[in-house]
């Protein structure tokens, strides 16, 4: 079996986090893998960390015709069984596969359409966006739910001092690109509603600056620090006491994921992904997409209460080892190459 797998995406963000992951998870598992993504220094070092040698494009959009005709020669010269590409742009630069590989559409949200029609399968990371494929009109047994998967590794707390932040004070963390989808203006109006407590936000994004004056202007700027863009989750979910993802918009909710994993409590809002994925008071708790009232109330019982922290924690453990461990989902792909080729 040869996969070629094609990339073509942002600096930063989940989908591409995931992309590093899944490679190298696949190559740890023996697969035959070809590797082309957007030109970026740190992911291409990244992969060649972990022994895979990528091919860098440029992937400009739709002026840019040479990344595409490469693309078509390292597929010709590699003559791989599938092609996965990942979002619209490589999705877009694939040529039609003539019946010489599989091509295979991965997505990880609601996307225009018009750049899969040459995929033979659609490969979705949420039951709900694979609904949304098939009530689009892609026949049922070409769309595939395929989960992501984070990584259990942990990493010893950051000192509390690094940021200015109290030993003793209960610590919130929440993790994204700082954009409307991802409701942190919801999440400061709701910790203006917590007394005490400190907030850890990590993440870049075109609403920093709004953000940080919404902070002034509730009184909590104080307790609030805003760390950007780090490459630390690890560290960052070992200092924290919940987790918190107040998103508007998500279509998964990787970062949820990633809390189980690193056995931190969640509260999440009832988005299309954490409401698929969290179980109430089971795995999380869930609050009404911007409700500040609600989500203030579900950090504070996780404040006021260290044994329904630990409940959640373990719940969210539980959730975790059954379906988003690496061996589980590196050998759903695996099982799912071997379908589509058969």
């Amino acid at each position: 079996m040869k996969v070629l797998q094609c990339m073509a995406g942002a600096e930063f963000g989940g989908a591409e986090a995931f992309f590093i992951r899944l490679t190298i998870g696949l190559g740890r598992a023996g697969l035959d893998q070809r590797v082309v993504i957007r030109a970026n220094a740190e992911r291409a070092k990244l992969l060649r960390g972990a022994g895979i040698e990528p091919d860098e494009l440029n992937f400009g959009g739709p002026l840019d015709v040479g990344s595409g005709r490469k693309l078509g020669k390292m597929i010709k010269q590699y003559e791989p069984d599938v092609v996965m590409s990942w979002m619209n742009r490589a999705t877009a630069a694939v040529p039609e596969p003539g019946g010489k590989f599989v091509h295979v559409g991965r997505l990880g949200g609601y996307y225009n359409l018009k750049y899969y029609r040459n995929c033979d399968h659609l490969a979705a990371n949420t039951e709900d966006i694979a609904d949304y494929l098939v009530k689009n009109g892609w026949a049922p047994e070409r769309v595939h739910y395929l989960p992501n998967f984070v990584s259990a590794e942990k990493a010893a707390p950051l000192s509390r001092s690094t940021f200015s932040t109290p030993e003793r004070t209960p610590l919130i963390l929440a993790l994204g690109r700082l954009h409307e989808n991802k409701a942190f203006d919801t999440l400061l109006r709701a910790v203006a509603r917590v007394p005490d407590a400190y907030l850890w936000l990590a993440g870049e994004g075109p609403l920093r600056g709004e953000l940080e004056e919404l902070a002034e202007r509730l009184g909590i700027k104080p307790r609030v620090r805003f760390l950007g863009w780090r490459d630390d989750a690890e560290a960052l979910f070992a200092s924290a006491d919940i987790f918190v993802c107040p998103s508007r918009h998500e279509p998964l909710g990787n970062v949820v994921i990633e809390a189980w994993a690193q056995g931190v409590p969640v509260v999440a809002t009832d988005s299309p992904g954490p409401g698929t994925l969290v179980r109430h008071g089971e795995s999380g708790l869930l609050s009404p997409v911007d409700d500040v009232q609600a989500l203030a109330r579900s950090i504070q019982r996780l404040v006021d209460d260290p044994g329904a922290r630990e409940e959640l924690s373990r719940g969210g453990q539980v959730a975790y080892e059954a379906e988003f461990t690496e061996d589980i989902v590196v050998g759903k792909y695996l099982d799912f190459f071997e379908k589509v080729t058969a």
